[in-house]
């Protein structure tokens, strides 16, 4: 019997800790209190309306006495001001788009825009849907520029700035690859 758990005594061990892990995983979630697991808590139910008390009657309560001066001024105030309405919500202008970020004129082919470090194939496809296909587009950005593309990237918020495409693109739209690679890295 020694000899069992010596050969298998660490096999048994490790099949007793999954055991252990499996067990307490598939015990549930618990509240805070421990009690009751997480899932099995319904919240209370709202007591139906038709059952609900009556409220008390409602208590009449003469107005307050308002001084003469008082309504006066109201009424002049009231006088001065017409009625005006709510204006209706003005939907959000979108942001203006610089030259340097619209597409260029004329037949040139985008270029591969994965060759900028930090931009992957979903960010390429964001870029091309905002209208950025050249290295000259980006080489060319403004603070402006990089803030109103910024603001427009959403999870990818901060990239540009961060991984300095406007550099890279000056780089690359130049056709300085040996200049790029020293800074940045192989291509």
């Amino acid at each position: 019997m020694q000899e069992f758990f010596m050969d298998y005594g660490l096999w048994l061990l490790i099949a007793l800790l999954v055991l252990i892990g499996l067990v307490f995983l598939l015990s549930g979630k618990r509240t805070s209190d421990g009690d009751t697991p997480a899932e099995t808590i319904t919240p209370p139910e709202a007591p139906h309306p038709a059952a609900a008390p009556p409220l008390a009657d409602p208590v009449a309560v003469p107005p307050a006495p308002v001084a003469a001066e008082t309504v006066e001024k109201t009424e002049s105030v009231a006088s001065v001001e017409p009625s005006v309405e709510p204006a209706p919500p003005v939907a959000a202008e979108p942001i203006p788009v610089s030259p340097a970020v619209a597409p260029p004129v004329g037949d040139a082919a985008p270029d591969d825009l994965l060759r900028l470090k930090g931009v992957g194939p979903k960010l390429k496809a964001l870029l091309i849907e905002l209208g950025v296909t050249r290295y000259e587009q980006i080489a060319a950005w403004t603070d402006a520029d990089i803030a109103a593309i910024d603001a427009r990237l959403g999870n990818f918020k901060g990239r540009p700035v961060r991984d300095q495409w406007v550099d890279q693109a000056k780089y690359l739209a130049a056709g300085d690859t040996a200049g790029f690679e020293a800074k940045y890295g192989k291509l």
